[in-house]
């Protein structure tokens, strides 16, 4: 009964765990998104401004780029948390107690 009370609050703590990495992945994507449009408004921008004053044109391209690296740089970030496995460590002593009872046979 201790084992599986055990397992009970691992499995417990671990959906926690779960619950603020998915809003941890919200969050994420939401900067990420954001980052995505500043990019292609300020894109969109430099293509309307590309008559007169060069150095505009060259201020919005500057700006776009930064823009563009930083969506590019969240979504680095949010491929690898979603790669993460979830309840690994529930898993990992399942596997365990598993093993244990069948060396008790």
């Amino acid at each position: 009964m201790g084992a599986l009370r055990n397992r009970t609050e691992l499995l417990s703590v671990e959906w926690q765990e779960e619950r603020a990495r998915l809003m941890e992945l919200l969050v994420w994507s939401v900067v990420w998104l954001f980052f995505g449009f500043m990019g292609m408004a300020l894109v969109t921008a430099t293509v309307i401004f590309l008559f007169p004053e060069d150095k505009r044109l060259w201020a919005a391209g500057a700006f776009a780029a930064l823009y563009i690296l930083g969506a590019i740089a969240v979504w680095t970030v949010l491929k690898k948390r979603m790669q993460e496995r979830a309840f690994t460590e529930s898993l990992d002593q399942m596997r365990k107690d598993a093993a244990w009872l069948e060396s008790l046979k």
